[in-house]
């Protein structure tokens, strides 16, 4: 999936991410799912973690047992797994799972959101989607960056392009690869890799050892905890 280029919005608060409908097919989406799973959260999701976090994690979007579920990201579900079980054993997380918002999870010089903050049918945005929410991710990488943010960890393609993006940087000047590091010009660097999906995990696109070497890269570079 491509994402056409385009300048960065004007910052908008996370305190109305949750209140979001500007993308009538993910609220119309969302309204069903509440219906059918009235005790799920159900929302656009925002970012988890610590405030002064120097690596940020993008993912994809919410997975309707996950994050849409519990209203955390990467939380209750399989795609969850790798990420926390390795942020933990790096010393960037206070557990090695995350299953609930009342699982007292604390992560530590690292936060976690996600490309588009709605749960979206089939677990594919559309590319005007990922447009209209880039606004929440601007804002989110501008606070990042304001508390001494240094490095951001795309998982997947659509997470490294929604970064550039919200940079207002030419994707065709950093091109996705997973391991790949990229140093942007605002000082920041942007690492890529497979994202955590059962997917890629279960077919050893993404291996444990793989993704374990690029957390431990990124410790390396930031000087995190470990």
């Amino acid at each position: 999936m491509t994402i056409l280029h385009q300048k960065i919005h004007n910052p908008i608060s996370s305190s109305f991410i949750e209140k979001c409908r500007k993308c009538a097919r993910l609220a119309e989406f969302l309204d069903t799912v509440r219906i059918q799973y009235p005790a799920y959260h159900a929302k656009p999701v925002s970012a988890f973690g610590d405030l002064s976090a120097k690596l940020l994690i993008i993912g994809l979007a919410p997975g309707m047992h996950g994050a849409n579920r519990t209203g955390r990201p990467f939380t209750g579900d399989f795609a969850g797994i790798l990420l926390y079980q390795t942020l933990y054993k790096f010393g960037l997380a206070s557990h090695a799972t995350s299953v609930s918002v009342e699982d007292d999870l604390r992560l530590f010089q690292c936060r976690i959101t996600n490309a588009v903050k709605c749960l979206p049918p089939a677990n594919k945005p559309q590319p005007s989607e990922i447009r209209q929410c880039n606004a929440y991710l601007a804002d989110e990488i501008a606070d990042f960056i304001a508390h001494g943010g240094q490095g951001i960890l795309a998982l997947g393609n659509i997470a490294h392009q929604a970064g550039l993006i919200a940079l207002g940087l030419k994707m065709k000047s950093f091109a996705f690869k997973h391991g790949a590091r990229h140093h942007l010009p605002n000082g920041l660097r942007l690492y890529d890799s497979y994202h955590c999906s059962r997917y890629n995990t279960q077919t050893k696109r993404l291996t444990q050892e793989m993704f374990e070497q690029i957390i431990a890269r990124i410790c390396a570079d930031l000087a995190l905890i470990t």
